[in-house]
């Protein structure tokens, strides 16, 4: 089934924020110094989805690129890294269709303020927090949808990763360890109250470490909203983006992060920061997804529960490392300060998993 575009449904740029905004005459030096037969003025305009990384769309003439960089303020280290994500991508992309293609890494902080790199625009349609009004109510398309997303995981992790240029992404060995023990160091550095639901989830994720069954490259932010699909025809995937946290390691990490994202009809509160649309009717179940999942790849899927624990307790980790430069007055933006109430329910969500592993 096709549909016909409509209007508000494209992921378009809008007017740049105060406080966000580049110097635009050194960007404009330094693209047309690293993008040949540019032809024009520079136009630079900004998309407002996403709660982290800046991103922008600038064009010349009938050329438009767009711009990534981390968000103001200071980050957590290694998070928002602008040079793993133009690293990936230019690694995947010739292997898989929805990374695009990486144009250069600029890191001369003068020129904007930070490290960032330019990419490939894709034009689509992005689904975040609702259901977009200008697509119809139709069950069959989201259950399309939610295929599509999950086919194109299990298409990632069926990469090559022994490929220099892929093989270069990172160290799988030991690799669920780290970060198990990475991102409660996160929690430790970035908590602003005590959840005592997070400490007890990592003691159990530390206690039921698996053993991986194979190596593959890593999204390692797989979700609903990190996809573009094709407007024309909305059941397609054109685009998966966001891939600063790429790597290497066990594959159902990825998988666990997608289920740890995605909602289900009695799920308290959401999970993460797409609300609940994925329990919309149509899309696929959490084991829908995952039995799915198996079948494309082969892989073993038994011991999923650890690696969707994981997810809600990491992107409880994330959501707190936002929500803290809204607390110390570091960003403006409204939505981080809502993200606060979304950690405790996140946690209380991969202590639930847990329980329910155990019994």
């Amino acid at each position: 089934m096709t549909h016909t575009p409509a209007d508000g449904l494209l992921d378009a740029p809008g007017e740049l924020r105060p406080d966000e905004r580049l110097d635009e005459a050194r960007l404009d030096t330094w693209i047309r110094a690293h993008v040949p037969g540019l032809e024009g003025s520079l136009r630079v305009s900004q998309f407002h989805g996403g709660h982290a990384n800046l991103t922008y769309c600038v064009a010349y003439g009938e050329r438009e690129f767009v711009v990534r960089r981390p968000p103001l303020g200071p980050v957590a280290p290694r998070s928002h890294d602008m040079r793993r994500e133009c690293r990936a991508l230019g690694a995947l992309a010739p292997l898989y269709a929805p990374a695009p293609h990486p144009f250069g890494l600029c890191e001369d902080e003068s020129v904007i303020g930070a490290v960032f790199f330019v990419m490939e625009r894709r034009r689509g349609l992005i689904v975040r927090g609702a259901w977009p009004a200008g697509l119809p109510d139709d069950p069959t398309l989201r259950h399309r949808m939610g295929c599509a997303l999950v086919d194109a995981l299990a298409d990632l992790h069926l990469v090559d990763s022994a490929r220099p240029e892929s093989a270069a992404l990172g160290k799988p060995e030991g690799f669920v360890e780290r970060q198990v023990n990475g991102w409660y160091e996160r929690w430790e550095r970035a908590r602003t109250r005590e959840i005592p639901a997070m400490d007890e989830v990592c003691v159990w994720l530390r206690g039921r470490l698996p053993d991986p069954q194979a190596v593959s490259v890593l999204h390692n932010d797989y979700k609903l909203d990190n996809a573009m699909f094709d407007l024309a025809d909305p059941g397609r995937l054109v685009a998966v983006f966001d891939w600063d946290m790429a790597s290497l390691g066990d594959p159902l990490v990825d998988l666990g992060t997608l289920l740890g994202y995605w909602s289900e009809p009695g799920d308290v509160g959401g999970r993460g920061t797409a609300g609940a649309i994925t329990a919309l009717p149509g899309f696929p179940t959490r084991r829908e997804m995952t039995e799915r999942y198996a079948a494309r790849t082969g892989f073993d899927v038994s011991k999923i529960a650890f690696y969707e624990a994981f997810a809600l307790f990491k992107t409880a980790v994330v959501l707190e490392q936002i929500y803290v430069r809204w607390v110390h007055g570091q960003t403006r933006d409204p939505r981080f300060e809502a993200l606060g109430s979304i950690v405790p329910i996140l946690a209380e969500s991969a202590r639930g998993v847990a329980q329910r592993q155990d019994t």
